[in-house]
């Protein structure tokens, strides 16, 4: 893709009005500043044909942290990702950086892309990434720029390894492809959280002019001295880090298992292939239509493995095809990961990220119990997992001893708990979401998803099948997660609003699919029903909306608004006590509270929601999971 911004002419200012003088002092502002033709054509179109409306929801409003950073559609507008607003945000982030880092000089910030870009704006994550190194190169900060596209768990581990004062990447995730970001990390290796967030985004308020000339200027990064590639030693460091935590690599060479991947036109492709060899597999099978970095993403309508059969038809049949037992997909960053496995009868079984986590997690103890004999040990090892992911690190921390605590939704909330835990000396095995992500901190690595299975398990058969008989002493852990589709942010405050005043004022609904309620948790409020003081334990998260309510036969359902997607998700779960075995019961209870908390709180039709459309897949057979042998893919949330 083109990265050319087109005609750079001098800013020759409207003379036509849209009738609102606020709106008129927004477009001018942005033609003044604008020096990318693309997006200053779009803005002047816009305005020849009269698109008020249209002007107003790009120019009246501007970008703000959510769980992911700045995410947003590409296009001209200060509530989009462009040029502009790049620039503003590392104006923002420099300031800040200059208040609270003083050895910002010496330390540089890091900066990565993926491979998003949208030709009609002009803003591939390349050309944003360049004008972020600009902007810093401006003011004589050193820039660690990678020179090629990169995995996003790479700018956090080229953090911590440079002792870098920040990072940037610049990438959308697994959003549309019609959507870029901008995520931020601290000197941590962490996403920033509050109050980074909040006192960057007041410094890109007080600076919104770009400097000067040099802030646009994409080719500055290629003649600065101040600029490093830091590629080739990154991508050596991580892959060597990453042979160190293979702990069975002869059986693996031994295994002949046979797997296919799809980075899903994105970066992900080069690394798994390497992380594979480093343990000792046999390459995987790429998926030759996913294989490339493609950023209209032509074979998937959404680029989110998360989504499971409707985006997996491909590295399905391929596998069927190539006779492979286990299939992979990563996202376009490469920092999520859906992984399948055929079973015996031929059929596939998709894994959930609470189920990959629960596997996951039982094997980081297992691995640990056998380095740490003394079960003692166990009372300084904590478990992290997020608030709205499965309960299952609870059930295992009480059972075999270590700490568990949850965090806010997003790993920025997970990593910089990490880091404050690491800070005091503790020691943090694993951490997951269950948006099929999930850390293992150990040794400083933060950004990084392990995937294995275990030769123990191997004995069992395998993990699909161990999973699908329930062997666990754990007790049956049932766990749901969807979402429905919101794009008007009005309806969402609504509905959050109408469950705040259920029954009146200050009411919560006490009742759900016949069952009650006992407990409500409003993070977005600060109230905790089951609190003595009925204050809630997590932080108060008021530019966000989500609310848990406990029911009397164990359910937990959480309702939440994605702060990266217009979607509303809710998760559901019921944790039964170990011996309980009428899973079918257990099952159709849970299903009973997912339909009610859907119909009775979120009303889809009423409220002109989109239900989820979940794919039934008839050829080859059900869904998919991970093998029985140890596996290890260098990727993360």
């Amino acid at each position: 893709m083109g990265d050319d911004p087109g005609d750079l002419n001098a800013n020759a200012l409207p003379k036509s009005s849209t009738g609102d003088p606020q709106l008129d002092a927004a477009v001018l502002q942005w033609l003044a500043w604008d020096k990318n033709g693309r997006t200053r054509s779009q803005v002047e179109s816009l305005l020849a044909a009269g698109q008020v409306e249209q002007l107003r929801s790009r120019l009246c409003s501007r970008l703000s942290f959510g769980t992911a950073g700045l995410r947003a559609p590409m296009g001209a507008g200060f509530n989009r990702i462009n040029d502009l607003t790049v620039i503003q945000s590392t104006q923002g982030l420099h300031s800040y950086l200059l208040r609270t880092q003083p050895d910002l000089a010496s330390k540089g910030v890091v900066v990565g892309f993926d491979n998003r870009g949208q030709q009609e704006s002009a803003c591939s994550s390349r050309r944003l990434a360049a004008l972020t190194a600009a902007v810093l190169l401006s003011r004589d900060v050193p820039v660690h720029l990678f020179g090629a596209m990169v995995p996003t768990p790479f700018v956090p581990y080229a953090v911590k390894k440079l002792a870098a004062a920040a990072g940037v990447m610049v990438t959308a995730s697994h959003n549309p492809r019609e959507d870029n970001g901008y995520k931020v990390y601290w000197s941590s290796g962490a996403q920033i959280c509050w109050p980074h967030d909040r006192e960057i985004l007041r410094c890109v308020e007080a600076q919104l002019e770009p400097w000067s000339a040099a802030c646009w200027d994409e080719s500055l990064a290629e003649r600065s001295p101040l600029r490093t590639d830091p590629l080739l030693p990154i991508t050596g460091r991580y892959m060597e880090e990453v042979a160190l935590l293979c702990f069975h690599r002869s059986l693996n060479s031994r295994c002949g298992l046979r797997f296919v991947h799809s980075s899903f036109h994105g970066v992900g492709h080069a690394f798994v292939q390497q992380a594979f060899a480093a343990f000792g597999f046999l390459p995987p099978i790429p998926v030759p239509e996913q294989r490339d970095p493609d950023p209209d993403f032509p074979t998937v309508p959404c680029p989110n493995p998360e989504e499971g059969l409707s985006v997996l038809e491909l590295p399905l049949r391929l596998a069927e095809r190539e006779d492979a037992r286990v299939v992979m997909a990563t996202d376009p960053d490469a920092d999520r990961l859906a992984v399948a496995e055929r079973l015996a009868d031929g059929s596939w079984k998709v894994f959930s990220g609470n189920e990959l986590a629960a596997l996951l997690a039982w094997w980081m103890f297992f691995n640990w119990k056998r380095a740490h004999p003394d079960p003692a040990g166990a009372a300084a090892l904590y478990m992290l997992a997020t608030t709205v992911s499965s309960k299952i690190l609870r059930t295992m921390a009480r059972a075999e001893g270590f700490q568990f605590e949850e965090t806010l939704p997003g790993f920025k909330w997970v990593g910089n708990r990490i880091h404050e835990l690491s800070q005091e000396g503790k020691t943090v095995l694993f951490a997951f979401e269950e948006s099929i992500g999930g850390l293992r901190p150990d040794r400083g690595r933060r950004r990084r998803r392990r995937l294995t299975s275990s030769a123990p398990v191997c004995r069992q058969g395998s993990c699909a099948e161990a999973w699908s008989r329930r062997r666990t002493p754990y007790g049956f852990h049932l766990a749901s997660t969807s979402y429905v589709t919101c794009t008007d942010p009005r309806t969402v405050r609504s509905i959050f609003t109408g469950l705040r005043n259920f029954r009146g004022p200050g009411s919560y609904p006490t009742v759900c699919g016949g069952v009650p309620i006992v407990q409500v948790r409003d993070v977005t409020t600060g109230y905790d029903s089951g609190q003595p003081d009925r204050r809630s334990v997590l932080p108060v998260t008021r530019s966000s909306q989500m609310i848990t309510f406990t029911l009397q036969n164990g359910v937990t359902a959480t309702l939440r608004a994605s702060g990266t997607e217009p979607k509303i998700k809710f998760y559901t779960e019921l944790c039964a006590a170990p011996g309980q075995s009428d899973f079918r019961g257990l099952e159709e209870e849970l299903q009973r509270a997912s339909a009610a908390l859907v119909d009775d709180f979120l009303e889809p039709e009423r409220n002109h929601l989109i239900r989820r459309q979940v794919q039934q897949r008839t050829a080859g057979g059900a869904v998919c999971v991970p093998a029985c042998v140890e596996m290890f893919v260098g990727v993360s949330q």
